[in-house]
């Protein structure tokens, strides 16, 4: 008769943190499939920028200020935001709730903003082909402020609720914290496209 190997995993976590979670992989999968959709929306841009005699076509440069405010308070949420994931690793149940409700007020802000930047491109989103690409890049962008904004309202309903203190919401709020990271970065490109190309 042969003696069987068992281990008892009685005492492993139920869930993991960063890289020993799905949820921080799908995050990153996600991102990844989204980081290509803005690449191609630069491409889009810079093409149709290299087929125009002039840039942009029928309209003046865009206003700066909307857009570079707009810039300045997405790279200041980065403060916050990294003190939120350090929280959210060290499962410090009152300072995450702290943190997500500040970042709740900052994921708000840019779309006031951004409802400023609209017209501040000085071309309407059918006029031509540069109206349309700027519209989709802002959209497209607006589209993902709008779900991490979302998603951070729902993580902070749900760390003010009993199912806030335990491991799977602390992983879901470091995972949040990550793509607030990818919605900043991946504004960073557009904006220089959006609004220093067209005075090159």
């Amino acid at each position: 008769m042969k003696d069987s190997a068992t281990l008892d995993l009685t005492d492993l976590p139920s869930h993991g943190l960063g890289t020993a979670s799905v949820s921080w992989w799908g995050t990153l999968a996600f991102m990844l499939i989204e980081g290509t959709g803005f690449a191609l929306s630069i491409v889009v841009y810079l093409y149709l920028m290299s087929l125009a005699p002039h840039w942009p076509l029928d309209a003046a440069p865009p206003d700066l200020l909307a857009g570079t405010i707009l810039t300045a308070l997405l790279i200041a949420s980065l403060v916050p935001n990294i003190f939120l994931a350090r929280w959210a690793r060290s499962q410090d149940l009152l300072k995450v709730r702290i943190g997500l409700i500040v970042m709740s007020l900052l994921g708000m802000a840019p779309l006031i903003l951004r409802v400023f930047e609209f017209p501040a491109m000085h071309i309407k989103w059918d006029q031509n082909a540069y109206g349309s690409i700027v519209w989709v890049m802002l959209g497209l962008h607006t589209t993902h402020i709008l779900t991490d904004l979302v998603e951070t309202l729902v993580l902070t309903c749900l760390m003010f609720s009993r199912h806030g203190d335990n491991a799977r919401r602390y992983g879901d709020v470091s995972d949040n914290t990550m793509y607030w990271n990818f919605v900043v970065a991946t504004w960073l490109p557009m904006y220089a496209c959006l609004y220093w190309v067209p005075r090159l």
